[in-house]
Order: structure tokens, then sequence, then C-alpha cells
């Protein structure tokens, strides 16, 4: 199942107004910010309507101040920082690196020399107001983000676009002592990564929160803004569930505590000093923080780095059914209450859903007595359930409720590699066409040539060409392709030649045609 990611939020690399951004620094420092935290009381002469909310807002207890909380938590973080071979490095990193350079591969410094600003800029590197790159020194990129310890023995986490295509990694605790880590596993799907230092075992460390925050709940952040290691802002939950298009799994923990570049993969406490998610991307029409950060949630972080830990890679459950949104003409049609719920589009052959007796034109309404709101909720689910799992699943069939019982497949094509092994990793950039394949050889009655396309995003590039389940890509831009990795190559090879469509031979029933995709974003 491929959820739909909204077409108005991508995640571009360069920098352009209105946009998610990814908060990894990559060896920079934008201009120097004051940011402003609440002022941790509310307003006297401040009431509520009802004698009940005055008496409850009486009962409740507000920080003064967070300094506490920061003492607690803050020898937790870290500063992450990375070597990439500039050859290995995405091409939108390349890019910003490029455009970051002066003629003798410097960037000038925009201060006349001896005021304090430009010590500052001398101190923490060049880069443009609000740029994220560094100048390539001998085929190297250097970047930075943030981290947190989860382990007295130096398990740590970060964001996998930190760590991403690092020949090394090295952490900075908040007492200034730095430490050689390795990457244990990362998890580009949900952006985690989990990583190690060896050689401790009493290092400072936090626990990740058992209950999801409420909205409008105090949350502080600690991390390393533009090298800035140690920053602590503060804010509330301002929103939950949000969906930015980043992966198919998006269900981001929205705050307002102002984080930028390099705060990723850093940590957002209550006021408990839990952490409740993992900083990964903000809003910005800039480049720089507008108070719309996006986390990802505990309880998601928690089960993603369970496996990292174990295994080095995730499983995920699997269904095996092309799914497509409830709309209010079809729940209409169906006389549906609301328009809610995932319709089955089709079955895929020897799928759990199929061995369940799951058809064509089914709503599934609730997995394990859960509703399910959407199709993008039923993946997200279902992919963050374990591969052998067990589940009931409430279904309307032809106006009927029905309730089946199955256990979930793991989740075909699954890059189960650790960065230790040497393996190709998924890389970011690949443009988005809204489908997953997988090599013909493994799909029974598919023959020994090409790809086999497994679910089709319903509201993707793919799906508005025709593409099925059961088409089988011979090649993608006059390359050969028998496994992701070739697809996911003669992707990125088409965009870095600035085509804006890739031509596709596919194999559609008996007949063989060319099909020509737009290059969306990643």
């Amino acid at each position: 199942m491929t959820p739909t990611n909204p077409p108005h939020l991508n995640k571009p690399r360069g920098l352009k107004a209105r946009r998610i951004t990814l908060l990894a620094s990559v060896a920079g420092i934008g201009a120097a910010m004051l940011l402003a935290g609440p002022t941790g009381y509310w307003p006297s002469g401040l009431s509520f309507g009802t004698p009940a909310a005055q008496a409850a807002d009486q009962a409740m207890q507000h920080p003064a101040g967070f300094a506490d909380l920061v003492t607690k938590v803050k020898p937790a973080v870290i500063s992450v920082r990375v070597k990439i071979a500039a050859s290995a490095a995405p091409a939108s990193m390349q890019e910003d690196s490029d455009n970051d350079q002066g003629g003798n591969g410097q960037e000038a410094i925009p201060f006349q020399p001896g005021s304090p600003m430009y010590k500052f800029f001398q101190q923490f590197g060049g880069g443009q107001f609000g740029g994220n790159s560094a100048p390539q020194r001998h085929g190297t990129i250097v970047g930075e983000g943030s981290g947190f310890f989860i382990s007295p023995d130096g398990y740590a986490v970060t964001n996998n676009h930190v760590v991403d295509h690092a020949n090394s990694v090295q952490v900075t605790t908040d007492g200034g002592t730095i430490y050689t880590a390795k990457v244990v596993g990362t998890d580009p799907k949900t952006d985690l990564a989990l990583i190690k230092v060896d050689g401790k075992n009493d290092f400072p460390y936090v626990k990740f929160a058992d209950q999801a925050p409420k909205v409008g709940d105090w949350v502080v952040a600690v991390g390393n803004p533009f090298g800035l290691g140690g920053t602590v802002t503060a804010g509330i939950v301002s929103a939950r569930g949000r969906d930015i298009g980043a992966g198919p799994y998006d269900d981001y923990v929205q705050i307002d505590a102002p984080i930028n570049k390099g705060n990723s993969g850093g940590p957002a406490f209550d006021v408990n000093g839990n952490v409740i998610g993992v900083n990964t991307a903000i809003y910005s029409p800039s480049g720089g923080s507008v108070g719309i950060g996006f986390d990802i949630p505990a309880d998601t972080a928690k089960m993603v780095v369970a496996q990292l830990e174990k295994t080095g890679h995730v499983t995920r459950g699997w269904l095996g059914v092309q799914i497509q949104p409830v709309t209010a003409g079809i729940a209409d049609s169906l006389g549906l209450k609301k328009a809610e719920g995932a319709m089955v589009d089709q079955p895929q052959p020897n799928s759990p859903a199929a061995k369940a007796d799951i058809k064509s034109g089914d709503v599934i309404t609730a997995v394990n007595g859960t509703p399910v709101k959407d199709a993008r909720d039923l993946a997200r689910t279902i992919g963050m359930m374990a591969p052998d799992s067990s589940v009931k699943l409430d279904l309307i069939r032809q106006g009927e409720t029905k309730t089946v019982s199955l256990t979930l497949g793991q989740l075909p094509n699954e890059q189960q590699a650790s960065a230790d092994a040497g393996q190709a990793q998924p890389s970011r950039g690949v443009p988005h066409l809204g489908l997953q394949v997988a090599p013909a050889s493994e799909v029974s009655g598919a023959g020994s040539q090409g790809v086999v396309v497994t679910a089709v995003d319903p509201n993707g590039p793919a799906a508005e060409e025709g593409f099925q389940t059961g088409t089988i890509i011979l090649d993608v831009g006059g390359q050969a392709v028998a496994n992701v990795g070739d697809v996911r190559n003669a992707l990125l090879a088409a965009k870095a030649q600035g085509k804006h469509q890739v031509l596709m031979r596919v194999k559609m029933g008996d007949a063989t045609r060319f099909v020509a995709l737009p290059l969306g974003n990643a």
C-alpha cells in the first residue's frame, strides 16, 4: 500500500519559498537569531467561562521556568557531526554545497571586519543567511545534526537524513567530549537512525514518553541548530497527526518551539523530561524557523528503534491490498454514514488479504477495533505492526458488516541493510511515482524479466498513467531493471540530467508499450 502524499507539500533540499525543510545542517551557520520562549505563567485576569473550568484552571500547575527540566535532560543530548563523500551525497546536497562556495572555496562574511558578528561568522564558519551547506574540501561534505542517548551503554537516536551516506560519525556531548559512533541501523521510511558509542556504560540518557502529548502541552526542544550545540527552546504542542508528504507513515507532532537546521534528530521533551518526539522538519518560507516544526512521535520512534537495535533494520506488516480513499460519492453509493475507511481496489495474489477472502469493493473500517479514518491511516496502522501479527479487520461488503481475521505477512522489498553492512541504503531525493515494486523473479507467474508493480498510490503519477498492480516494468530511461535498486538509480540518473519525465517500457497483460512518467518531487 502506498498512501497519498499531499501534492503541495514536498521535501526539497534547495532554498525555496514555502517549503518543508529537513533540519540537518551541513556545517554552516545562518544569521544569528534571538529566540523567545514562553513566559511560563498565565496572565493575571485570564478566566474561563464556567466555575468548573475556573476550578480546573486553578488546580493546574504551570512551570515558572524550565531550568530544572533542562538541567535534568540536557546532558543526554548530543551534537552529531558526519563526513560524507561528495560523490555519495544526495545530488541536492552537492548542489547546495556548490551554490554556497565562493571563488576560493570560502563564503564571504557579510559583516565589517572587527565587528562582533564578523567574529561570530569566523568562529562558526561561513554560509549564506539560512544556508545549510559547507564548501566541499577534498571531496568531502561535513554535516551536523542532533541526537540523544537512550541507554547508559551509548545507544543514541538521530535522523536517518543526518547520517545517510556518512563515512564517519562523531558525537559531542554536552560536556564537550567527542566520541566516534557507528551506525547500528536506519529506517528511511520514518527518517530514524540508531547510532552507538562504545566504551562506556554510564552515559546520561532519557526515555520516550509512554503517553501521547495533548495539543497545548508544553514542549522543550534541545539540539544543535547551526552548530550551536546545547541550544534550548520552548513552546507548545500545536497539532498532532500531521501528514507533510515526507513518507508513507507520516504522523507528525507539530510544535511551535523554535527549531532550525541542525536540530534534526534532537529530542522534544514534555515537562516530565520524557521524549515526546524527534525533531525532523520545519515548514519555512526562508529556511529558518517560523514556529512550525514537525516531530516523529515517541510511539513510532520506540517501535523503530527497538527493531534497529535488535536486527539493524525494520520489518513491517503487509496486508496485500491496493486501496483508495472513500470519497463522499463512494460513501453515498454504499450507504455509509461517513466518508471514512479504506476501499479495497484489488487484493494482491497470494497475499494475506487474498487468503482471508477480502474482495475488491470491501471497505475496511477498523483494525483490531480501532477505526480507520482513511486509506493512509490503514497503511500507517498496518505498517507499524510486525509481520506474523494476528489482526481483526472490520469491513463493509455490499452493505453488510463483516469481521475478518488474518495473519500479516512481511512487506515485500523492505530494505534490510544496516549502514555497517556496506549495502546500498535507500536514497533520499528519489522522485515519487506512487509505486511499490518487486523483482519479477520473486513474484509467481511474472516471469524473470523486469520488476512487478505490487502497489499503486491511487493519486500518484503512475496511477494517472494507467499503472496497476501486476504491471511489469522492463526498463527505465533505456536501462533494463531487475530490482528496486535498478529503478532507483535510473530515476536518479534521469533527474540528474534535468529531465522532467522518464520513459518506461512496460508490459500490461500481453501488450508491451512505452509510458512517459513525470518525475515528481522526492
